[in-house]
């Protein structure tokens, strides 16, 4: 060998010729079962190829991998195993020049076919997978440097190399969950190489060396693997596969696999939802691990295809209900609607999710983008819906859409309220507010307490009570800016409007008062100059009239829930605004109302079983805040006590009076 060696390097023309003749000897030794002279010939092509780095190399490895291919072809695991040993060894070698004409598909086919082996032996199986796994990866080290070779990218390759990998990393996930524990690392107990570790790693090397132009031909056939072997649901590997394909690409490629999810979400959209529930989720995923990085042009569109797919699925789940034919039972309806209710939250999370993520001025992008998709009532969109789905569908849309819009407020710090709440947006959010639905008006007020609490005093205000010490509270404010001052003269009297009415909805429950009086609160903290206090106190004495007059007929439990909400708040109001007198007069009615009248405090009304009384008397004026009382108290300067005497009355219009 040595000699051999010595003459090959002294005499590079001669090497062509050596190598066929080597080839030939070997191709004869291989026919003829003369496997100790194969490994011989095989050493010596081995060696010469690295001992040889010459020019004139090139028709030698031709020879060489002509032999490797006859290797492969070979029913012998052990030849297989021989030949794969020394095209790896091939792989690991820098040549200088680029080859023009040589070609790998049969390699990729042949490694490709080695992964997927059913040899009966278990042992021999492994080493025969293993041995396909590593082949696959030196055709990847070889070709994907090699701007010659770039056809590997191509799909007639990609739709076997791919495969084969997850073939070998899910195998191993199943032997897992049936108890077999697999070693983390590549090497097996006794020494053995395990084939999901080494897939997962060449898997991960492919997808690293991936540019722009080839994500697409690399993640298609993953999506087509997990449809072919019914692996969404569960979706355990599917998700365990794209967090490698993230964690593995160039960062500015990830909005390409968010793109290729959600065009296989859309081919989806008909299959059983417990699968697109499970493509949905591996959005999340990836989503969530692209939201740190860059998501690029696709931000707007991931939010449609959510929402169009949450539609989808709300016109699966309810149009299909009132479609369905009487033969179909009553619990398999049922199955398929909470399977229904598994996508459509999995939707509502990744919308969460994703806009939670996304820096401010997009996420009021994704706001307005979100809240034009919401059915109002008088809208087109509105009218469609109620005839497509009906109103309980159409209710439903609104939910889950304004569900989704409480995730993205969520953490939403605007500098101006009138950057956060729009026109376009405000319009559309108070309509809702002034449905006959709790659910619906608690959803609108839970996204306004998200915008406008821009200091986080929400938690500290949680509960609708009287708060004995409000310094105790800690609260955090800033001195409000011009602008907000000029959203408040702009936007006000909508504010107050829609508080107003929605303290007589007669279908309000305890917690709809908490959320109104936490509005109030943090309407005060945030937005509050001497003009909006004033305003503020004239709608508490608007509402503890209405619910005093009781022209429209309200329940005894809505009366005295307006009146612990406007006791709740005056109280907050009055420590809010350090006025001592206007503190006093509070404190004083609250008093009496703690011993003769407790149904209108919070603490009582909101009680299981609290008893209510027959009717409210006017005539007990001290049970109620006096106008005039608290004029006086505020008479003082900063304060336009005059407006006070005004009382308050709903304006439709969004405009006050401008004072020029």
């Amino acid at each position: 060998m040595e000699k051999l060696t010595f003459y090959a390097v002294s005499a590079p023309e001669k090497l062509d010729r050596i190598g066929a003749y080597l080839a030939e000897r070997l191709s004869r030794d291989v026919v003829r079962h003369r496997y100790g002279y194969v490994v011989i010939a095989m050493e010596a092509l081995d060696q010469l190829l690295m001992a040889c780095h010459s020019q004139s190399i090139k028709p030698f490895v031709e020879s060489f991998l002509h032999m490797v291919a006859k290797l492969l072809e070979s029913r012998e695991p052990d030849l297989q195993v021989l030949g794969t040993n020394s095209f790896v060894k091939f792989a690991n070698i820098e040549e200088d020049t680029p080859s023009y004409h040589r070609r790998y598909d049969f390699f990729v086919s042949q490694f490709s076919a080695m992964c997927h082996s059913t040899h009966e032996d278990p042992e021999t199986r492994t080493r025969i997978r293993v041995a396909g796994i590593k082949g696959l990866q030196g055709v990847v080290r070889k070709t994907v440097n090699d701007e010659l070779q770039a056809i590997i990218w191509e799909p007639q390759h990609m739709d076997k190399l791919i495969p084969s990998m997850l073939f070998n990393m899910q195998y191993m996930d199943d032997l897992d969950r049936a108890g077999h524990p697999s070693t983390p690392s590549g090497v097996g107990e006794d020494g053995e190489e395990n084939p999901a570790t080494l897939a997962e790693c060449c898997f991960r090397e492919l997808l690293g060396r991936a540019a722009y132009g080839n994500m697409n031909n690399a993640v298609r056939p993953v999506l087509v693997h997990l449809d072919n072997h019914h692996l969404w649901d569960p979706n355990e590997f599917a998700v365990s596969c794209f967090r490698i394909i993230m964690y593995s690409i160039q960062a500015q490629h990830s909005h390409h696999v968010i793109q290729q999810v959600l065009n296989h979400l859309d081919n989806h959209k008909k299959t059983m939802p417990r699968v697109r529930a499970g493509i949905v989720q591996v959005l999340l995923e990836t989503v969530a691990i692209a939201a740190k990085g860059s998501v690029g042009p696709t931000v707007l569109e991931v939010f449609n295809t959510l929402l169009k797919h949450l539609r989808m699925s709300v016109d699966f789940e309810l149009g299909d209900g009132s479609r369905r034919n009487s033969s179909t039972s009553a619990s398999s309806t049922r199955g398929k609607e909470n399977e229904e209710r598994i996508v459509q939250n999995a939707i509502i999370q990744t919308i969460g999710f994703f806009g939670g993520n996304l820096p401010d001025y997009q996420r009021a992008e994704v706001m307005m983008f979100i809240m034009g998709k919401v059915p109002v009532y008088g809208t087109p969109c509105h009218t469609l819906d109620s005839v497509k789905i009906g109103h309980q569908g159409t209710k439903r849309v609104q939910t889950m859409l304004l569900s989704s819009l409480i995730m993205v407020t969520s953490g939403y710090k605007s500098k101006s309220m009138a950057a956060a709440l729009p026109p376009p947006f405000l319009d559309p959010l108070f309509s809702i507010s002034l449905m006959e639905d709790s659910e619906l008006r608690q959803l609108v007020l839970e996204i306004l307490h998200n915008i406008i609490d821009r200091h986080d005093n929400r938690a500290k205000l949680r509960g609708i009570r009287i708060i004995p010490n409000v310094a105790s509270l800690k609260i955090k404010r800033e001195k409000i800016s011009k602008q907000d001052v000029a959203f408040m003269k702009k936007h006000g009297q909508q504010l107050y409007r829609h508080i107003y009415l929605g303290c007589k909805e007669e279908d309000n429950v305890h917690k709809n008062f908490e959320l109104l009086f936490t509005t109030l609160a943090i309407l005060t903290i945030e937005l509050a100059n001497e003009e909006v206090v004033i305003d503020l106190i004239r709608l508490s004495i608007a509402l503890q009239d209405m619910a005093l007059a009781n022209d429209e007929n309200m329940p005894m439990f809505i009366r005295c829930g307006v009146m612990a909400l406007v006791a709740a708040y005056l109280n907050f109001l009055s420590q809010m605004v350090a006025n001592p007198p206007f503190c006093q007069h509070v404190s004083k009615v609250i008093e009496l109302r703690n011993m003769d009248a407790p149904y209108l405090l919070p603490e009582h009304v909101f009680r299981d079983k609290c008893p209510l009384p027959e009717s409210l008397d006017k005539d007990e004026r001290l049970l109620y805040f006096q106008m005039l009382d608290m004029s006086e108290c505020l008479s003082g300067p900063g304060y336009n006590t005059e407006r006070l005497s005004v009382p308050y009355v709903p304006q439709v219009t969004g405009m006050t009076p401008q004072v020029r």
